[in-house]
């Protein structure tokens, strides 16, 4: 189970709007979503949050890149809607390190149950590709009212209620949960 709702920063204040991540397949997906929240520009934040295990903020200011900030990367890397998140940048890997994991595979017929007497080598590899841990811009919410040490702090639970209520707009995002 999934919530994520869209924040857009008008002159009158933060309007909320929950919003369906099922048609959203890339970043870019979701950054023209939040684009198209803020016909003038404004600030949008899209606000995700997973079973209670991780939570997602992207800043879109306009026409910039999109900022991320996710706070487990491991959990939500099992998420279809964490992947959309988690970009070979935000990783620090280059565009297709994926296909390097596949070359370093070793198999030599062990793969069918058969022990293997090597050290398991691929597995710390994948677990190491994606952290335990918080990634990105831990910065996103800084001129919002939430700095990094508060951002780092928040339990998944209830991260996306202590961040409406920094930006005052609790209210509005508690309409649309």
């Amino acid at each position: 189970m999934y919530f994520a709702a869209l924040l857009a920063r008008t002159e009158d204040g933060w309007e909320a709007s929950d919003t369906e991540l099922d048609d959203v397949e890339t970043l870019s997906d979701l950054a023209d979503l939040a684009r198209e929240a803020s016909p003038e520009d404004d600030t949008v934040l899209v606000l995700i949050e997973q079973e209670d295990a991780w939570f997602g903020v992207v800043r879109v200011d306009g026409e910039d890149d999109p900022r991320i900030y996710v706070s487990d990367a491991a959990a939500a890397a099992r998420s279809s809607y964490g992947e959309i998140l988690l970009t070979d940048e935000l990783l620090g890997r280059e565009p297709g390190d994926d296909d390097a994991d596949l070359d370093s595979l070793d198999l030599d017929g062990t793969e069918d149950g058969e022990p293997d007497s090597d050290d398991d080598d691929d597995g710390a590899a994948a677990e190491a590709a994606v952290p335990h841990g918080p990634v990105g811009d831990s910065e996103v919410l800084d001129d919002l009212g939430v700095s990094e040490k508060e951002l780092h702090a928040l339990d998944a639970d209830d991260a996306l209620s202590a961040i409406a209520e920094a930006l005052g707009a609790s209210e509005v995002l508690e309409t649309v949960r």
